[in-house]
């Protein structure tokens, strides 16, 4: 199992973090949340965190890669108190003598797409080109079915906007070269009943956030492509995560990606095989999934997001904004425009067709976590509860000398989490029941 890189690639990391750390702290300046840490990743890289808690890190990953059925996957956190871990486990594919997984390899991150989405919205209404309270009809006037839709509940899943997943997740498992026009996903959602009128409750939509995408692109006669490198990609200077790719084809290192098969017409799930999705079309997801990325960069994204560093003060605030997705779940569950809060953790998870990912971190503390395998099949969730497993250890990581471990209270521990693992592979999940209390951890959504 690989715990580190080799030097070169270490260096360059740390070179581009530092920049990217720079880079934020200048967008600080414009606004950021009150006591944001936004330099914590550049500041942090080379400093190598404690092996009492590498270890322990090191096997949750493991761990995870052996309960999701996964050749691989990789992992970071980035604790500015006490240092860095980066590491990879497995190996990149399936194949027959396969190269170990990469640490710098690229996946596709799905659903951590949508905080981007997201901030390009919330970066539009601050350059006063849309509103949040917007009718998504004003800039689609000639598709019906739109009544009472705004561009900020699109965001917030508050729109009562169906979703495409169910009903075409098993045609882009099986057949994942397939192009997609984004019409045909949100025709999808359009043909089944609303969720809720509204602003009546939560309800996860992909197909809401492709809807959105279609109409941003036609307020601003722009690109997602160039929307996401002017909010997003470009003031963060990251350079490995790309903007909704024309073709298939991941850059190099890649790690392969699987999901197990789903039978096309009934969607009923067959363990036994699993397909090889690396290949996947970005446009099956869009606005909603499509961006390709590697560990540093979406770590960097997801940190500069909860930092508020892409934002003025304002408009962070309200990305940050929650609503409960469910009384169900722990009420420290929850989401806002385009991102989850789990505790103090805000960032998403995901489980798009061969990859499952989660990336999170704390606005205030700096603490910043990311976990991919290369097997969607166990459900963003799994991926999840393994980001917040690497949180709950690393939140106690001891400091270095001279700085000082901060207090972050999250409501879990590694050993619930750990726990509640099992029971959440997808094809060989543990049986037996859970306590209430973690029966309400292995339900939280979304599932991807």
């Amino acid at each position: 199992m690989a715990s580190d890189v080799r030097p070169a690639l270490r260096a360059r990391r740390a070179i581009a973090a530092i920049a990217l750390g720079m880079s934020a702290l200048l967008l600080a300046g414009c606004g950021n949340v009150a006591g944001a840490s936004v330099t914590a990743i550049g500041a942090q890289t080379g400093d190598r965190m404690p092996s009492s808690t590498t270890k322990q890190l090191q096997h949750v990953l493991d761990n995870a890669v052996k309960l999701a059925g996964a050749s691989g996957g990789v992992a970071g956190v980035w604790a500015p108190w006490s240092g860095t871990w980066t590491a990879a486990s497995g190996h990149a594919s399936r194949e027959k003598n396969a190269a170990p997984m990469d640490v710098d390899a690229s996946f596709r991150i799905g659903s951590i797409t949508k905080p981007a989405t997201c901030t390009v919205l919330l970066g539009l209404v601050g350059d006063k080109k849309v509103k949040l309270d917007d009718p998504v009809s004003t800039y689609l006037p000639r598709m019906v079915g739109l009544n009472g839709l705004t561009l900020g509940a699109l965001c917030q899943n508050t729109s009562g906007f169906a979703d495409y997943w169910g009903e075409l997740a098993p045609q882009m498992v099986t057949n994942p070269t397939r192009t997609w026009d984004a019409v045909e996903l949100i025709n999808s959602g359009l043909g089944q009943a609303r969720t809720g009128a509204p602003g009546q409750k939560w309800s996860y939509s992909s197909a809401g956030f492709v809807l959105l995408g279609l109409a941003l692109q036609t307020a601003t006669h722009e690109s997602w492509p160039s929307l996401y490198e002017k909010y997003v990609t470009g003031p963060l200077g990251i350079s490995d995560t790309t903007t909704l790719p024309s073709t298939s084809a991941l850059p190099s290192p890649v790690a392969s990606g699987y999901a197990a098969d789903r039978d096309p017409v009934t969607g009923a799930t067959n363990c036994k095989v699993l397909d090889d999705d690396t290949k996947l079309s970005p446009t099956a997801m869009q606005q909603a999934g499509g961006l390709v990325s590697n560990l540093t960069d979406t770590a960097s994204l997801v940190h500069a997001v909860a930092a508020g560093a892409l934002l003025p003060d304002e408009l962070a605030a309200q990305q940050q904004k929650s609503v409960i997705m469910s009384k169900s779940m722990p009420s420290w569950a929850q989401y806002g425009l385009g991102v989850e809060k789990m505790g103090p953790l805000i960032g998403h998870a995901s489980a798009v067709p061969g990859y499952a990912t989660a990336a999170y971190s704390d606005p205030k503390s700096g603490l910043t976590v990311v976990v991919m395998v290369n097997n969607s099949t166990p459900g963003a969730n799994f991926a999840r509860l393994v980001a917040l497993q690497l949180a709950s250890i690393a939140s106690k990581a001891p400091a270095e000398s001279g700085k000082k471990q901060p207090a972050i209270g999250l409501p879990w521990t590694a050993q619930q989490l750990g726990a509640v693992l099992p029971h959440e592979t997808g094809c060989n999940a543990a049986g037996g029941a859970l306590t209430p209390a973690l029966a309400a951890i292995a339900d939280i959504q979304p599932e991807y």
